[in-house]
């Protein structure tokens, strides 16, 4: 058995393991406080993006200091580097958009 690949082919093999490392689910962490936010966090999430629309690579619920006291914390790699975006888990407002530093949290 005789097999070629063609250009097309190794590019569209390239772009279908591309599309399923980008569908892969994003660990969360916070379940414990998850009955405690009003906001979900599909909800939650979909406001993050608006401010930093690119690739979500880390969230977590978790108590911290300013709003309600309770946010979802995102890690967004865009191409300048790592943004945090902390959503209140009860008001749904946008609490933080910042670069992360050398060291983040």
């Amino acid at each position: 058995m005789n097999f070629r690949i063609t250009a097309s082919t190794a590019i569209l093999v390239g772009l279908l393991a591309a599309n399923a490392a980008a569908a892969t689910p994003v660990h969360f962490t916070g379940d414990r406080y998850a009955r405690l936010a009003r906001v979900s966090l599909d909800h939650a999430r979909a406001t993050a993006l608006k401010v930093r629309p690119d690739v979500v690579t880390d969230q977590e619920l978790e108590r911290e200091r300013g709003g309600s006291g309770l946010r979802y914390s995102f890690d967004i790699k865009a191409a300048d580097g790592v943004y945090e975006v902390g959503v209140d888990a009860r008001t749904g407002a946008v609490l933080e958009n910042s670069k992360e530093g050398p060291h983040p949290d």
